[in-house]
């Protein structure tokens, strides 16, 4: 009996809490707007609330990755919006749309390799400088794809219906209906949850964000973690620019600007650490959902979006103070 209840207790005490805590909200938060707004919980209201879960999950990705190394990437949201612009140029262009979408990605990827690389000579500053870059970046994209346009930060052009169908609200997947873009982050949910608690990779992230020193007592090439989470949370915010593209229909620089806030907030929300060493992806798609929920929540009971940031924050505050008094793992060991 006791075995077992050291079992349960070391279980409560991990990252498990963290993930527990989050689900707990996000049953409660799902329950209290079923029975408060109508039609809250029917079909079509549980795709919309998916699809644009699936969009902030992908941005969220890589900024769950470079938060567990310890760093934080506030170019997301630029890269988002350069990314969504600069496809929609290409597409107006005689380039393939296949070319035109991994051109962007390899920007995306080459980007956040930047970051990463200064951002790592220049330990401490990567919050400001990933807000450079990104300042930076979508100033570059927007002076380009506006040469002769009278639209500032607006492109207009003809998105392929196969892309749009991708990321569209009535996006169909092998006849079923859900938007594409929901079956490819549910598949790379799997993937990268098995990949980061499963594979060597995914134990140097833990190791670099929980304790340098050891890590390189390990072997582990502190640069090549860094920053190659940084390539990823780069090519991760190209992508979600250029699927949200699908979902408009139309080029617009400020589509990523609500990411700035969401992707750290759906970070904190599911119990990873900003100090690195600590949570997972696992725990940000909770975060991520709980935040999607909540807003359709507040949407659904009439509040403007400067009430919905209100709430947000109110929620951040609570969860950021329970997970604060848990000691970081680098004083654990």
């Amino acid at each position: 009996m006791s075995a077992r209840k050291t079992s349960a207790k070391a279980f409560l005490q991990s990252d498990n809490k963290s993930l527990i805590i989050g689900i707990a909200l996000l049953i409660v938060l799902t329950l209290v707007a079923s029975l408060s707004v109508e039609g809250f919980a029917s079909t079509n209201n549980a795709r919309s609330i998916l699809l644009l879960a699936s969009f902030l999950g992908l941005a969220a990705l890589g900024q769950t990755l470079v938060a567990t190394v310890g760093g934080l990437d506030l170019s997301i949201p630029f890269m988002i919006g350069a990314s969504n612009i600069l496809l929609a140029y290409l597409f107006g262009t005689s380039v393939p749309p296949v070319l035109g979408i991994a051109i962007i990605a390899l920007l995306g990827a080459s980007i956040g390799t930047l970051n990463g690389i200064l951002s790592y000579r220049l330990q401490g500053q990567a919050l400001i400088l990933t807000l450079g870059v990104g300042f930076s970046l979508v100033g570059a994209a927007q002076i380009f794809t506006t040469f002769g346009s009278q639209y500032s930060g607006t492109v207009f052009s003809q998105v392929p219906a196969w892309f749009s169908n991708i990321s569209a609200i009535n996006g169909k997947t092998f006849g079923m209906p859900f938007p594409p873009v929901v079956l490819i982050w549910a598949g790379l949910c799997v993937f990268l949850i098995l990949c980061i608690h499963r594979s060597r990779a995914g134990r140097a992230l833990y190791a670099v964000g929980g304790n340098r020193t050891a890590a390189a007592l390990l072997s582990i090439s502190e640069f090549k973690v860094w920053v190659g989470t940084y390539m990823i949370s780069g090519l991760t915010a190209s992508i979600t620019g250029m699927l949200l593209l699908g979902f408009s229909g139309g080029g617009f620089v400020g589509v990523g600007d609500a990411y700035l806030f969401t992707t750290v907030a759906a970070v904190v929300v599911g119990g990873t650490s900003l100090l690195g060493g600590s949570g997972g992806y696992g725990a940000t798609v909770v975060g991520v959902l709980v935040l999607q929920v909540l807003t359709s929540f507040l949407v659904g009971l009439g509040l403007n979006y400067a009430a919905q940031q209100t709430v947000f924050g109110l929620l951040i505050l609570p969860m950021v103070a329970l997970y604060a008094r848990a000691p970081h793992i680098r004083y654990q060991i």
